[in-house]
């Protein structure tokens, strides 16, 4: 009986090692974790209320800075009004000389500011307050020579402030530029809110 016994132990023992599938007890060893990686999340943005409503249906691009406020900003040339195709609004382009940023400024009335914070944008986006006005500091993921600043000012109306490297000597670090667009958002909005 102790024979059969020990026969049959040793039979279970053989059998536990064959080759058909791993031992459980090393699996662990030799495999990794058995859960699934945590994924990230994401909380996504969501805009405040704004504290008033400013149309940007009549208002002309290049008329929003005033000569003191683009002297203030580094921003000498003449503005040059045009219009932006990838975003299908009215637009001014203002240079600065000596600093070499240029500034661009694009009232957008055909879509809001959600864009941005959509899933599709591809874009790091940061909330942000520009003069009372919610906000977005956005940095496209390999352009580092511009930063834009978005100001949510109407229902499906936003301003659009670009502010990028114009190529000067020396390359203007892209902070640098976050911080030139949010000052040139802080003036047009500034003189927007005045103007109204």
């Amino acid at each position: 009986m102790r024979r059969g016994l020990f026969v049959l132990c040793a039979a279970l023992a053989v059998g536990g090692c064959s080759a058909t599938g791993p031992d459980p007890a090393n699996q662990a060893l030799t495999a990794g974790p058995t859960t699934s990686p945590p994924t990230t999340t994401s909380v996504p943005l969501t805009m405040p209320p704004r504290p008033r409503d400013i149309p940007l249906d009549k208002v002309a691009p290049c008329e929003i800075l005033s000569k003191d406020q683009r002297k203030r900003l580094s921003l000498d040339t003449t503005p040059t009004p045009y219009t932006d195709s990838d975003l299908k609004a009215r637009a001014c382009t203002i240079r600065g000389t000596y600093s070499g940023a240029v500034a661009r400024l694009a009232l957008v009335t055909t879509e809001g500011v959600q864009l941005w914070i959509s899933d599709e944008a591809q874009v790091e986006a940061k909330s942000a307050t520009i003069v009372g006005f919610p906000g977005l500091i956005v940095r496209t993921p390999g352009l580092t020579t511009l930063c834009n600043v978005e100001v949510d000012l109407a229902e499906g109306q936003f301003l659009d402030v670009l502010f990028r490297d114009g190529g000067g000597a020396q390359p203007i670090p892209q902070d640098d530029l976050c911080l030139g667009a949010q000052r040139v958002a802080e003036a047009a909005v500034t003189s927007l809110s005045t103007s109204r």
